[in-house]
């Protein structure tokens, strides 16, 4: 079997006993009683207890221009970095959690205006992931567009949903610094400007 085309095993390789949600919110938690196949045995592992965060799809873009050569980042205060020993005003791409049966397209689109006033065509989808399969369900989508930037930044969000959100604006000159000083703490950012920086590259030796 080859590891880049398939896993070793699927999910009919596990057997779950029972699950049960100790939480629902915004978020639930579930404890799920559980026991998958052991690598090259037939046997299993023995039942063990797991908490797994369910959380909605989302999705994610990074809105760019080469013409301007700038691309767009939101700032706003994250929960989940509260203990941060800097700050827990991540910086961060456009994103929202996809809205009942809504495509991760769609979500992008109304996100994008919501956060930045930034009306998106064509989006290019780069990966889908779980940010943290370790104990979380959720599956994020992440796209690029290239799209007109304002002239400068803003202040955006939904403030009813508790949302206040600073649109940057930022160079192409900056993106190697950004990813090295150690500002970007969220996997979607830095993959991302990554990719930003392969296309910015790619274009340059065309």
């Amino acid at each position: 079997m080859n590891i880049l085309q398939q896993a070793t095993y699927q999910s009919n390789e596990v057997h779950i006993q029972s699950r049960e949600y100790l939480y629902r919110g915004f978020i639930q938690v579930e404890k799920v009683s559980l026991k998958h196949r052991l690598f090259h045995q037939v046997e299993y592992t023995p039942i063990l207890q797991r908490e797994l965060i369910q959380r909605s799809e989302a999705a994610g873009v990074l809105i760019y221009n080469d013409a301007q050569q700038k691309f767009a980042l939101i700032e706003q205060f994250r929960v989940g970095a509260i203990d941060d020993t800097d700050s827990p005003w991540q910086l961060e791409i456009i994103a929202g959690v996809l809205d009942g049966d809504e495509s991760p397209e769609s979500c992008i689109r109304r996100e994008s205006l919501e956060e930045s006033g930034c009306q998106i065509n064509t989006l290019q989808h780069l990966f889908s992931f779980y940010p943290s399969a370790g104990a979380c369900s959720e599956l994020f989508h992440l796209y690029s567009a290239e799209a007109e930037l304002p002239e400068k930044g803003g202040i955006f969000g939904m403030p009813d949903e508790g949302e206040n959100i600073k649109l940057h604006l930022i160079d192409y000159r900056d993106i190697a610094s950004l990813i090295l000083n150690g500002r970007l703490k969220n996997a979607p950012v830095i993959m991302a400007l990554q990719w930003l920086q392969q296309h910015i590259n790619t274009s340059r030796n065309v």
